[in-house]
Protein backbone atom coordinates (compact mmCIF):
# COMPACT_ATOMS: atom_id res chain seq x y z
CA UNK A 1 0.00 0.00 0.00
CA UNK A 2 1.45 2.97 -1.27
CA UNK A 3 2.31 5.60 1.90
CA UNK A 4 0.71 8.95 1.67
CA UNK A 5 3.58 11.92 2.05
CA UNK A 6 2.30 14.66 2.98
CA UNK A 7 4.26 17.86 2.19
CA UNK A 8 5.53 20.00 5.26
CA UNK A 9 2.95 23.21 6.11
CA UNK A 10 4.40 26.57 4.75
CA UNK A 11 5.62 28.66 7.63
CA UNK A 12 3.12 31.12 8.52
CA UNK A 13 2.80 34.51 7.10
CA UNK A 14 1.87 36.53 9.78
CA UNK A 15 3.22 40.07 9.65
CA UNK A 16 5.78 40.47 12.49
CA UNK A 17 4.89 43.71 14.24
CA UNK A 18 7.73 45.85 13.74
CA UNK A 19 8.47 48.16 16.92
CA UNK A 20 8.62 52.27 15.87
CA UNK A 21 12.09 53.83 16.14
CA UNK A 22 12.87 55.00 19.59
CA UNK A 23 13.68 58.36 17.91
CA UNK A 24 10.15 59.25 16.25
CA UNK A 25 8.13 58.03 20.08
CA UNK A 26 10.46 60.43 21.81
CA UNK A 27 9.73 63.13 18.95
CA UNK A 28 6.01 62.88 19.52
CA UNK A 29 6.47 62.63 23.11
CA UNK A 30 8.48 66.62 23.12
CA UNK A 31 6.08 67.78 21.16
CA UNK A 32 2.71 66.63 23.04
CA UNK A 33 5.18 68.24 26.31
CA UNK A 34 5.29 71.46 24.25
CA UNK A 35 1.18 71.19 23.37
CA UNK A 36 0.75 70.82 26.71
CA UNK A 37 3.24 73.45 28.07
CA UNK A 38 1.58 76.11 25.80
CA UNK A 39 -1.91 75.41 26.13
CA UNK A 40 -1.63 75.35 29.93
CA UNK A 41 1.39 78.52 30.20
CA UNK A 42 -0.95 81.37 31.06
CA UNK A 43 -1.97 79.54 34.36
CA UNK A 44 1.60 78.49 34.62
CA UNK A 45 2.56 82.14 34.23
CA UNK A 46 0.93 83.32 37.42
CA UNK A 47 2.60 80.36 39.46
CA UNK A 48 5.95 81.96 38.02
CA UNK A 49 5.72 85.68 37.98
CA UNK A 50 5.47 85.07 41.89
CA UNK A 51 9.24 85.15 41.89
CA UNK A 52 9.22 88.25 41.14
CA UNK A 53 10.53 90.02 43.65
CA UNK A 54 8.73 92.71 46.02
CA UNK A 55 5.01 91.57 44.84
CA UNK A 56 3.96 95.13 44.65
CA UNK A 57 2.77 97.36 46.66
CA UNK A 58 -1.00 97.52 48.22
CA UNK A 59 -3.43 99.28 46.74
CA UNK A 60 -6.14 100.01 49.05
CA UNK A 61 -8.31 97.19 48.00
CA UNK A 62 -7.16 94.09 48.85
CA UNK A 63 -5.33 93.97 45.59
CA UNK A 64 -1.50 94.16 44.98
CA UNK A 65 -1.01 95.41 41.20
CA UNK A 66 1.74 92.71 40.93
CA UNK A 67 2.90 90.79 37.78
CA UNK A 68 0.86 87.90 38.95
CA UNK A 69 -2.09 89.40 39.33
CA UNK A 70 -1.89 90.99 36.02
CA UNK A 71 -1.27 87.28 34.32
CA UNK A 72 -4.36 86.52 35.96
CA UNK A 73 -6.27 88.73 34.13
CA UNK A 74 -4.57 87.61 31.04
CA UNK A 75 -5.46 84.20 32.08
CA UNK A 76 -9.25 85.17 32.35
CA UNK A 77 -9.49 86.77 29.01
CA UNK A 78 -7.85 83.89 27.05
CA UNK A 79 -10.16 80.88 28.61
CA UNK A 80 -12.90 83.69 27.64
CA UNK A 81 -11.55 83.43 24.17
CA UNK A 82 -11.16 79.50 23.96
CA UNK A 83 -14.48 79.26 25.20
CA UNK A 84 -16.10 81.39 22.51
CA UNK A 85 -13.94 80.00 19.78
CA UNK A 86 -15.17 76.46 21.06
CA UNK A 87 -19.25 77.43 20.99
CA UNK A 88 -20.18 74.76 23.72
CA UNK A 89 -21.65 75.12 27.08
CA UNK A 90 -17.54 74.83 28.97
CA UNK A 91 -19.56 73.86 32.42
CA UNK A 92 -21.47 71.45 33.57
CA UNK A 93 -24.93 72.60 35.89
CA UNK A 94 -23.21 71.49 39.07
CA UNK A 95 -19.80 73.33 38.32
CA UNK A 96 -21.51 76.33 36.84
CA UNK A 97 -23.74 76.68 40.19
CA UNK A 98 -20.81 75.70 42.84
CA UNK A 99 -18.56 78.20 41.51
CA UNK A 100 -20.80 80.58 40.67
CA UNK A 101 -22.13 80.89 44.05
CA UNK A 102 -20.09 83.31 45.42
CA UNK A 103 -21.25 86.14 43.03
CA UNK A 104 -24.82 86.22 44.63
CA UNK A 105 -23.38 87.53 48.49
CA UNK A 106 -21.12 90.02 46.49
CA UNK A 107 -23.41 91.49 44.47
CA UNK A 108 -25.76 91.87 47.37
CA UNK A 109 -23.34 93.15 49.96
CA UNK A 110 -22.11 95.72 47.09
CA UNK A 111 -25.84 96.82 46.14
CA UNK A 112 -26.91 97.48 50.12
CA UNK A 113 -23.10 98.83 50.78
CA UNK A 114 -23.28 101.95 52.76
CA UNK A 115 -20.82 103.81 50.40
CA UNK A 116 -21.72 101.41 46.92
CA UNK A 117 -18.74 103.97 44.85
CA UNK A 118 -16.03 102.81 47.51
CA UNK A 119 -17.47 99.17 47.46
CA UNK A 120 -17.03 98.43 43.40
CA UNK A 121 -12.69 97.93 43.88
CA UNK A 122 -14.21 95.03 46.24
CA UNK A 123 -16.46 93.55 44.09
CA UNK A 124 -13.83 93.61 41.27
CA UNK A 125 -11.34 91.56 43.54
CA UNK A 126 -13.76 89.47 44.99
CA UNK A 127 -14.93 88.22 41.79
CA UNK A 128 -11.14 88.25 40.26
CA UNK A 129 -10.29 85.67 43.31
CA UNK A 130 -13.43 83.45 43.92
CA UNK A 131 -14.84 83.14 40.82
CA UNK A 132 -12.97 84.36 37.50
CA UNK A 133 -9.76 83.24 38.24
CA UNK A 134 -10.80 79.84 39.63
CA UNK A 135 -13.18 79.30 37.07
CA UNK A 136 -10.35 80.18 34.27
CA UNK A 137 -8.14 77.69 35.85
CA UNK A 138 -11.35 74.71 35.65
CA UNK A 139 -11.12 75.44 32.46
CA UNK A 140 -7.80 75.68 31.11
CA UNK A 141 -6.80 72.46 33.21
CA UNK A 142 -8.42 69.53 30.49
CA UNK A 143 -7.67 66.58 32.41
CA UNK A 144 -5.22 64.44 35.06
CA UNK A 145 -1.96 65.27 32.91
CA UNK A 146 -2.60 68.80 33.00
CA UNK A 147 -3.72 69.16 36.58
CA UNK A 148 -0.86 67.04 37.78
CA UNK A 149 1.48 69.33 35.67
CA UNK A 150 0.08 73.10 37.17
CA UNK A 151 0.76 70.94 40.45
CA UNK A 152 4.05 69.94 39.70
CA UNK A 153 4.80 73.74 39.17
CA UNK A 154 3.01 74.73 42.70
CA UNK A 155 5.92 72.23 44.39
CA UNK A 156 8.57 73.71 42.20
CA UNK A 157 7.32 77.41 43.10
CA UNK A 158 7.24 76.42 47.00
CA UNK A 159 10.87 74.73 46.65
CA UNK A 160 12.62 78.31 45.25
CA UNK A 161 10.66 80.37 47.47
CA UNK A 162 11.66 77.93 50.21
CA UNK A 163 15.18 78.16 49.37
CA UNK A 164 15.02 81.98 49.68
CA UNK A 165 13.40 81.76 52.70
CA UNK A 166 15.96 79.62 54.27
CA UNK A 167 18.85 81.47 52.93
CA UNK A 168 17.49 84.74 54.72
CA UNK A 169 17.08 82.76 58.03
CA UNK A 170 21.36 81.86 58.10
CA UNK A 171 22.52 84.91 56.78
CA UNK A 172 20.24 86.86 58.65
CA UNK A 173 18.45 89.23 55.79
CA UNK A 174 15.18 88.09 56.65
CA UNK A 175 11.66 90.04 57.79
CA UNK A 176 12.27 91.76 61.76
CA UNK A 177 11.14 89.43 64.22
CA UNK A 178 11.72 89.91 67.55
CA UNK A 179 14.59 91.98 67.11
CA UNK A 180 16.40 90.28 64.49
CA UNK A 181 16.08 89.99 60.67
CA UNK A 182 15.78 86.41 60.72
CA UNK A 183 12.19 85.43 59.76
CA UNK A 184 11.95 83.84 55.92
CA UNK A 185 9.31 85.93 53.78
CA UNK A 186 10.82 84.67 50.33
CA UNK A 187 10.88 87.14 47.73
CA UNK A 188 7.24 88.53 49.13
CA UNK A 189 8.58 91.13 51.81
CA UNK A 190 8.01 92.20 54.97
CA UNK A 191 4.28 93.47 54.23
CA UNK A 192 2.88 90.28 53.27
CA UNK A 193 4.93 87.87 55.76
CA UNK A 194 2.47 85.47 55.01
CA UNK A 195 3.10 84.95 51.40
CA UNK A 196 6.21 82.20 51.60
CA UNK A 197 4.47 80.48 54.61
CA UNK A 198 1.37 80.10 52.30
CA UNK A 199 3.35 78.94 48.61
CA UNK A 200 5.37 76.17 51.23
CA UNK A 201 1.98 75.07 52.75
CA UNK A 202 0.66 75.16 49.17
CA UNK A 203 3.51 72.63 47.88
CA UNK A 204 4.22 70.49 50.86
CA UNK A 205 0.42 69.67 50.59
CA UNK A 206 0.69 68.90 47.21
CA UNK A 207 3.46 66.60 47.37
CA UNK A 208 2.03 64.85 50.25
CA UNK A 209 -0.88 63.93 48.45
CA UNK A 210 0.77 63.27 45.48
CA UNK A 211 3.05 60.73 47.40
CA UNK A 212 0.16 59.39 49.16
CA UNK A 213 -2.35 59.22 46.26
CA UNK A 214 0.19 57.85 43.55
CA UNK A 215 1.85 54.61 42.21
CA UNK A 216 4.90 53.39 43.06
CA UNK A 217 7.19 54.80 40.98
CA UNK A 218 9.39 57.85 39.94
CA UNK A 219 6.47 60.39 40.62
CA UNK A 220 6.11 59.16 44.06
CA UNK A 221 9.68 59.36 44.91
CA UNK A 222 10.29 62.38 43.83
CA UNK A 223 7.01 64.17 45.59
CA UNK A 224 8.26 62.45 49.26
CA UNK A 225 11.96 63.89 48.22
CA UNK A 226 10.50 67.21 47.68
CA UNK A 227 8.58 67.41 50.84
CA UNK A 228 11.40 66.95 53.15
CA UNK A 229 13.06 70.31 52.16
CA UNK A 230 10.01 72.20 52.43
CA UNK A 231 9.50 71.29 56.44
CA UNK A 232 12.55 73.42 56.95
CA UNK A 233 11.10 77.05 55.43
CA UNK A 234 7.93 76.25 56.85
CA UNK A 235 9.43 76.32 60.35
CA UNK A 236 11.53 79.23 60.06
CA UNK A 237 8.52 81.33 58.48
CA UNK A 238 7.32 81.62 61.97
CA UNK A 239 3.91 81.66 61.04
CA UNK A 240 1.59 80.05 63.43
CA UNK A 241 -1.43 79.91 60.98
CA UNK A 242 0.46 77.98 58.73
CA UNK A 243 1.76 75.50 60.85
CA UNK A 244 -1.83 74.52 62.51
CA UNK A 245 -3.00 74.37 59.13
CA UNK A 246 -0.46 72.21 57.60
CA UNK A 247 -0.39 69.44 60.15
CA UNK A 248 -4.35 69.31 59.84
CA UNK A 249 -4.36 69.06 56.02
CA UNK A 250 -1.25 66.16 55.90
CA UNK A 251 -3.16 64.97 59.11
CA UNK A 252 -6.28 64.43 57.06
CA UNK A 253 -4.76 63.17 53.76
CA UNK A 254 -2.54 60.57 55.50
CA UNK A 255 -5.82 59.17 57.50
CA UNK A 256 -7.93 59.38 54.26
CA UNK A 257 -4.80 57.39 52.48
CA UNK A 258 -4.41 54.99 55.48
CA UNK A 259 -4.30 54.56 59.17
CA UNK A 260 -1.18 52.19 59.03
CA UNK A 261 0.63 54.60 56.50
CA UNK A 262 -0.32 57.82 58.67
CA UNK A 263 1.14 56.25 61.23
CA UNK A 264 4.87 55.68 59.35
CA UNK A 265 4.59 59.42 58.14
CA UNK A 266 4.04 60.61 61.92
CA UNK A 267 6.96 58.59 63.31
CA UNK A 268 8.87 60.08 60.01
CA UNK A 269 8.15 63.78 60.92
CA UNK A 270 8.38 63.63 64.08
CA UNK A 271 12.04 61.99 63.78
CA UNK A 272 12.67 64.84 61.02
CA UNK A 273 11.58 67.46 63.34
CA UNK A 274 13.80 66.11 66.00
CA UNK A 275 16.61 66.28 63.82
CA UNK A 276 16.24 69.40 62.23
CA UNK A 277 14.86 71.50 65.38
CA UNK A 278 16.32 69.84 68.21
CA UNK A 279 19.56 67.93 67.07
CA UNK A 280 20.66 70.30 64.50
CA UNK A 281 19.31 73.33 66.82
CA UNK A 282 17.66 75.48 63.95
CA UNK A 283 15.46 77.99 65.19
CA UNK A 284 15.53 75.90 68.34
CA UNK A 285 14.77 78.88 70.78
CA UNK A 286 12.99 80.99 68.47
CA UNK A 287 10.87 77.94 67.36
CA UNK A 288 10.21 77.05 70.77
CA UNK A 289 9.15 80.16 71.75
CA UNK A 290 6.26 81.26 68.34
CA UNK A 291 4.53 77.34 68.92
CA UNK A 292 4.71 77.88 73.25
CA UNK A 293 2.61 81.16 72.34
CA UNK A 294 -0.37 79.42 70.05
CA UNK A 295 -1.02 78.24 73.98
CA UNK A 296 -1.04 81.32 75.40
CA UNK A 297 -3.42 82.40 73.51
CA UNK A 298 -5.75 83.97 76.54
CA UNK A 299 -3.24 84.07 79.24
CA UNK A 300 -0.51 85.73 78.49
CA UNK A 301 -0.95 86.86 74.93
CA UNK A 302 1.64 89.10 72.46
CA UNK A 303 0.71 91.97 70.43
CA UNK A 304 -0.43 90.55 67.47
CA UNK A 305 -2.81 88.20 69.36
CA UNK A 306 -4.50 91.59 71.43
CA UNK A 307 -4.68 93.17 68.24
CA UNK A 308 -6.45 90.45 66.28
CA UNK A 309 -9.17 89.37 68.89
CA UNK A 310 -10.04 92.87 69.25
CA UNK A 311 -10.39 93.13 65.37
CA UNK A 312 -12.42 90.17 65.54
CA UNK A 313 -14.85 91.30 68.09
CA UNK A 314 -15.59 94.50 65.90
CA UNK A 315 -16.02 92.55 62.87
CA UNK A 316 -18.60 90.51 64.80
CA UNK A 317 -19.98 93.81 66.22
CA UNK A 318 -20.12 95.40 62.57
CA UNK A 319 -22.31 92.18 61.84
CA UNK A 320 -24.59 92.61 64.67
CA UNK A 321 -25.48 96.06 63.04
CA UNK A 322 -26.08 94.48 59.82
CA UNK A 323 -26.43 90.69 60.15
CA UNK A 324 -27.83 89.46 56.38
CA UNK A 325 -25.89 92.38 54.13
CA UNK A 326 -23.35 93.72 56.46
CA UNK A 327 -21.67 96.99 56.02
CA UNK A 328 -20.74 96.50 52.27
CA UNK A 329 -17.47 95.38 50.78
CA UNK A 330 -14.29 97.16 51.64
CA UNK A 331 -15.83 98.52 54.74
CA UNK A 332 -14.19 97.01 57.35
CA UNK A 333 -11.40 99.69 57.59
CA UNK A 334 -14.30 102.45 57.54
CA UNK A 335 -16.06 101.33 60.15
CA UNK A 336 -13.37 99.68 62.17
CA UNK A 337 -12.63 102.33 64.86
CA UNK A 338 -16.53 102.89 65.51
CA UNK A 339 -16.48 99.18 66.49
CA UNK A 340 -13.47 98.79 67.68
CA UNK A 341 -11.89 99.09 71.50
CA UNK A 342 -8.76 100.63 73.38
CA UNK A 343 -7.07 97.28 73.41
CA UNK A 344 -6.28 97.96 69.46
CA UNK A 345 -2.68 99.34 68.46
CA UNK A 346 -2.08 102.07 65.46
CA UNK A 347 -0.82 99.11 63.61
CA UNK A 348 1.74 96.62 63.15
CA UNK A 349 5.72 97.06 62.79
CA UNK A 350 7.56 95.60 59.65
CA UNK A 351 11.32 95.50 58.37
CA UNK A 352 13.89 93.85 57.23
CA UNK A 353 14.27 91.79 53.98
CA UNK A 354 15.73 94.72 51.85
CA UNK A 355 12.59 97.15 53.57
CA UNK A 356 12.82 100.10 55.31
CA UNK A 357 11.04 100.21 59.30
CA UNK A 358 7.33 100.93 57.88
CA UNK A 359 4.17 101.03 60.37
CA UNK A 360 1.58 99.34 58.52
CA UNK A 361 -2.31 99.84 59.74
CA UNK A 362 -4.39 97.16 60.52
CA UNK A 363 -7.32 96.96 57.85
CA UNK A 364 -8.77 93.75 57.95
CA UNK A 365 -9.65 90.99 60.90
CA UNK A 366 -7.08 88.54 59.41
CA UNK A 367 -9.72 85.95 59.58
CA UNK A 368 -11.75 85.41 56.36
CA UNK A 369 -15.12 84.12 57.85
CA UNK A 370 -15.07 87.12 59.72
CA UNK A 371 -14.23 89.33 57.59
CA UNK A 372 -16.97 88.35 55.25
CA UNK A 373 -19.41 88.23 57.59
CA UNK A 374 -18.82 92.31 58.56
CA UNK A 375 -18.74 93.30 55.10
CA UNK A 376 -20.91 90.74 53.54
CA UNK A 377 -23.87 89.85 56.69
CA UNK A 378 -24.69 86.34 56.91
CA UNK A 379 -25.99 85.92 53.31
CA UNK A 380 -22.56 86.75 51.83
CA UNK A 381 -21.06 83.96 54.44
CA UNK A 382 -23.32 81.23 53.28
CA UNK A 383 -22.89 81.90 49.34
CA UNK A 384 -19.13 81.63 49.97
CA UNK A 385 -19.01 79.28 52.47
CA UNK A 386 -21.14 76.52 50.75
CA UNK A 387 -19.15 77.02 47.83
CA UNK A 388 -16.08 75.94 49.48
CA UNK A 389 -17.75 73.07 51.09
CA UNK A 390 -19.40 71.87 48.02
CA UNK A 391 -15.83 71.47 46.55
CA UNK A 392 -14.37 69.58 49.50
CA UNK A 393 -17.19 67.44 49.23
CA UNK A 394 -16.94 66.82 45.91
CA UNK A 395 -12.94 66.00 46.67
CA UNK A 396 -14.01 63.61 49.75
CA UNK A 397 -16.58 61.69 46.82
CA UNK A 398 -14.10 61.38 44.51
CA UNK A 399 -11.37 60.15 46.98
CA UNK A 400 -13.49 57.55 48.03
CA UNK A 401 -14.31 56.83 44.12
CA UNK A 402 -10.29 56.12 43.81
CA UNK A 403 -9.70 59.66 41.85
CA UNK A 404 -6.08 59.62 42.02
CA UNK A 405 -5.90 63.40 42.37
CA UNK A 406 -8.39 63.33 45.01
CA UNK A 407 -6.02 64.18 47.47
CA UNK A 408 -4.45 66.73 46.40
CA UNK A 409 -7.98 68.76 46.39
CA UNK A 410 -8.67 67.51 49.64
CA UNK A 411 -5.52 68.33 50.92
CA UNK A 412 -5.32 71.88 49.60
CA UNK A 413 -9.02 73.04 50.45
CA UNK A 414 -9.00 72.01 54.14
CA UNK A 415 -5.64 73.64 54.23
CA UNK A 416 -7.03 76.78 53.04
CA UNK A 417 -10.39 76.44 55.39
CA UNK A 418 -8.35 75.73 58.16
CA UNK A 419 -5.85 78.98 57.56
CA UNK A 420 -8.88 81.00 57.03
CA UNK A 421 -9.30 81.36 60.70
CA UNK A 422 -6.44 83.22 60.97
CA UNK A 423 -5.37 85.24 57.95
CA UNK A 424 -7.99 86.65 54.90
CA UNK A 425 -7.00 88.42 51.41
CA UNK A 426 -4.27 90.46 50.83
CA UNK A 427 -1.00 90.36 49.57
CA UNK A 428 0.48 88.96 46.42
CA UNK A 429 0.26 85.88 47.01
CA UNK A 430 -3.96 86.20 46.82
CA UNK A 431 -4.04 85.15 43.33
CA UNK A 432 -2.05 81.96 43.80
CA UNK A 433 -4.99 80.62 46.58
CA UNK A 434 -7.09 81.55 43.40
CA UNK A 435 -5.07 79.13 41.36
CA UNK A 436 -5.12 76.79 44.29
CA UNK A 437 -9.01 76.53 44.36
CA UNK A 438 -9.47 75.90 40.56
CA UNK A 439 -7.31 72.83 40.71
CA UNK A 440 -8.83 71.56 43.63
CA UNK A 441 -12.23 72.38 41.57
CA UNK A 442 -10.83 70.43 38.56
CA UNK A 443 -10.25 67.57 40.64
CA UNK A 444 -13.85 68.04 42.45
CA UNK A 445 -16.47 68.70 40.33
CA UNK A 446 -17.69 67.01 36.69
CA UNK A 447 -15.29 67.45 33.97
CA UNK A 448 -15.25 70.16 31.04
CA UNK A 449 -18.25 69.95 28.51
CA UNK A 450 -15.86 70.66 25.52
CA UNK A 451 -16.85 70.36 21.42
Amino acid sequence: MATAVTAEAPPSAAPVPVEAPAEGWRTEAVRDTARRAAYLSPVLAVIALLLVPGGGAEDGTGGTGSPADAASGLLVLVCLVRVLRERARPLTRTAAVVLGLPVLGICLAAITSHDPGASLPGVARYAQVFVLVPAAVFLTVRDRRDATVVAWALVVLALLQGAVGVTQYLTGTGASYRGEDVRAVGTFGPSDVMGMATVVSYGLVVAVGLALGGRPGRARTAALVCAGPLFLPLVVSFSRGAWIATVLACALQLVLAGVRRAARAALTAGALAVVLVGGLGIGSELVEERAASITRVTAAPDRSVTDRYTMWAAAVEMWRAEPFTGVGLKGFPAHRDAHASLALSSGSDTAGAGAEFRRQPLLSPHNMYLLVLSEQGLFGLVALTGSWLALLTGALLRHRAGAAGALVATGLLSWQLIDFFYADIGGPSTVLMSVVFGLAARWSLPGVRRA
